[in-house]
């Protein structure tokens, strides 16, 4: 349970009970973090409007990459909320979510390519406290991603660094999204859009 309570949809006025409807119906049930931030009302749609713009924008790096990014970022931050409702992004996009049982061996591991590893020890550097990034690292991502790829990196990772550090403060954990596979996929189980 969250150390704030959610809102509930009979209290979340016609606009929430609207976007409740509408989570509801893309992700099968009402993400938490939507909820809970539904007691500011400026904030929560502040959050929607940055997060429907985030999906939208970023288009340089190969999605798998980014989404590991984001996967290793919410594993080290610690936020289970991130780590599930990710881990069922990465399924709906048809990403290979079985082989994030091995991201603690990502160095080394066959299953991640050289463009996977780099964005992964980039989450690692940003997401340490203090902070490790090298001008030595970024120059490698700018030659394998060029600038507007690690911009995008950059930004995607912080992003997730602020949504994991803001569910762990609030208490919000794991809903099952992705154990309960709560969104139905299209027929013989084809990867279904996130849009």
């Amino acid at each position: 349970m969250p150390r704030i309570p959610a809102v509930p949809e009979s209290e979340a006025g016609f606009f929430g009970r609207l976007v409740y409807r509408f989570a509801r119906r893309r992700f099968g049930d009402v993400p938490e973090p939507f909820a809970v931030f539904r007691h500011n009302r400026r904030l929560f749609w502040a959050s929607l409007v940055a997060e429907g713009v985030q999906e939208w924008a970023p288009r340089v790096l190969p999605t798998r990459v980014r989404e590991l990014a984001v996967y290793r970022t919410a594993t080290v931050v610690g936020c289970s909320w991130c780590v599930d409702f990710g881990t069922m992004l990465q399924r709906l996009d048809g990403l290979d979510v079985e082989r994030l049982q091995h991201i603690d061996e990502y160095a080394t591991n066959p299953l991640y390519d050289r463009a996977e590893r780099l964005a992964i020890a980039y989450a690692d550097a940003m997401t340490a406290q203090p902070m490790t990034v090298t001008d030595a690292q970024v120059a490698e991502l700018e030659a394998e991603f060029g600038r507007a790829g690690v911009v995008e990196l950059t930004h995607a990772i912080a992003l997730e660094n602020m949504r994991g550090r803001a569910n762990h403060a609030l208490g919000i954990t794991d809903q099952g999204f992705d154990a309960a596979c709560r969104v139905r996929l299209a027929p013989a189980d084809a990867p279904a859009s996130r849009g």
